[in-house]
């Protein structure tokens, strides 16, 4: 009985031994977890700097008078903002929607390629 208890904790010591070897190489190999769930948290914030960007310029451009804000679409893209309509606006209007996205916080550049204009 004695020689079957000293061959099983044996066993056991060999097994754990082998098991935090293999659990050593992986970690090792893989990204740590914090690296990880810091790249998600990035991108999270990104996509909610974006959203909130657009949010801000489309909210922005429908108060403003003498701008049709209801008929231009505004996308954003790591704070590049794109504005388009389909409806012609005129020159002024154009310029100003681009001088109104532009003073946003977080807005990097904007894109007005896609405003119609008369």
């Amino acid at each position: 009985m004695k020689k079957f208890a000293i061959a099983a904790a044996t066993a056991t010591a060999l097994t754990l031994t082998m098991a935090n070897a293999a659990f050593a190489q992986t970690t090792q190999n893989t990204q740590s977890p914090m690296v990880v769930a810091a790249g998600e948290v990035t991108k999270a914030k990104e996509a909610t700097s974006d959203t909130w960007i657009t949010t801000k310029v489309k909210s922005d451009l429908v108060t403003e008078k003498g701008i049709p804000g209801t008929d231009i679409k505004v996308e954003t893209n790591k704070g590049v903002v794109s504005l388009s309509s389909t409806v012609a606006v005129t020159e002024a209007q154009k310029a100003t929607a681009v001088a109104i996205t532009k003073k946003i916080k977080g807005v990097k550049a904007v894109s007005a390629d896609g405003l119609k204009a008369e």
